[in-house]
């Protein structure tokens, strides 16, 4: 039973023996081991702020986006308003420049068959009393063929001439 139980002495060299290499390795293990585990601490910690922080301009980014993206539309809504406004003027004003030149054309050539209808006219009564002066002249020529004719005519024109 002697193996069993163990001697006082092998348990004093075993306690400082055990003690020893709790110092040790407090000294050399645990000391780095902790300082490595609260600077792992920190450093998520501070990803965890980090990631906060993204998180939160993230949301303030996208609210800015939004507002953007808003301003953009109403900006795009004013702008094809006015080019619609823009577009429907200058349909009027093009549609109101073409009314006035055909009615320009259209009172031209008015003016144009008036004038070549007064020269046809001109022309046309210019003819006829060329016509009847030669029908006329035919006639007094048939009619005043004798002397005697002609004498009579004349006494006519002469007995007219007195009394007017």
């Amino acid at each position: 039973m002697e193996l069993l139980t163990p001697g006082s002495g092998l348990i004093i060299w075993q306690a400082i023996i055990f003690l020893a290499l709790i110092l040790l390795l407090k000294k050399f293990a645990w000391g780095p081991i902790i300082s490595s585990l609260k600077e792992r601490e920190v450093g998520i910690e501070e990803s965890l702020a980090a990631a906060e922080q993204a998180k939160s301009e993230m949301a303030s980014l996208k609210s800015d986006n939004e507002k953007l993206l808003k301003e953009a539309r109403l900006e795009r809504d004013v702008m094809l308003k006015d080019a619609l406004t823009t577009a429907n003027k200058i349909k009027e004003e093009a549609r109101e420049e073409t009314s006035k030149i055909s009615s320009k054309m259209i009172e031209d050539a008015k003016a144009t068959i008036e004038n070549e209808k007064k020269a046809a006219l001109a022309d046309i009564k210019t003819q006829v009393s060329l016509l009847s002066l030669d029908i006329a002249e035919k006639l007094l020529r048939k009619q005043l063929g004798n002397e005697k004719e002609q004498k009579a005519l004349v006494d006519e024109f002469v007995k007219d001439l007195n009394l007017n």
